[in-house]
């Protein structure tokens, strides 16, 4: 019996040291995208608060819960009137749909370092499902506070007309298909 229990209080031991929760660090992180205007031109632009939280067990990050919200108020191209528009009913309609969340399902590793990230994507009051390239660049110790820091890079290619945003302008105005460029750098909670 002795044997059982420490085998279970050690398991226990060990699977809560592997178990943590990561969040972002605003400061060096980014969750961007762009867009194409006239069928020929690229907007840049970005949401300037976010959340990004990551769960695991595992020290590769393979069994990550990934989950990102992002403040619609926040969207930023560095054009204040093309960023009212977008924040009006117009487009993502931030009154009553205040924030952008996506809920990681599954990751899975390509190789190496490059993983697949399965997940639902709500925006606009519509969820659906997206899949998104992960590329985990590493963890290291920041130097200034002594606390290990993993960083991320995600990509992927959504359709606006697949969360209604947008539907009065047509591709050829507003393009329907917009690339997603985040950065995560991430820190344990303590």
């Amino acid at each position: 019996m002795k044997k059982i229990s420490l085998a279970i209080v050690f398991t226990f031991i060990s699977f809560s040291t592997f178990s943590q929760t990561w969040v972002t660090d605003p400061a060096h992180s980014h969750l961007g995208f762009t867009i194409k205007h006239l069928m020929i031109s690229t907007v840049s632009g970005n949401f300037k608060q976010f959340e990004i939280k990551a769960v695991t067990t595992k020290p590769d990050y393979s069994d990550a819960k990934i989950e990102v919200i992002a403040q619609i108020l926040s969207i930023n191209t560095d054009q204040e009137q093309r960023d009212n528009h977008l924040r009006s009913a117009d487009f993502f309609d931030a009154k009553l749909f205040p924030t952008l969340n996506f809920k990681s399902t599954s990751v899975k590793n390509v190789k190496g370092n490059e993983y697949k990230l399965y997940g639902n994507l709500t925006m606009h009051g519509i969820t659906k499902p997206v899949e998104l390239d992960l590329i985990f660049e590493g963890k290291v110790q920041n130097p200034m506070n002594k606390k290990d820091i993993a960083v991320f890079t995600i990509k992927g290619l959504l359709k606006r007309s697949d969360f209604v945003i947008g539907s009065k302008f047509p591709a050829a105005m507003v393009g329907d298909e917009v690339t997603i460029n985040a950065t995560a750098e991430l820190s344990p909670v303590d």
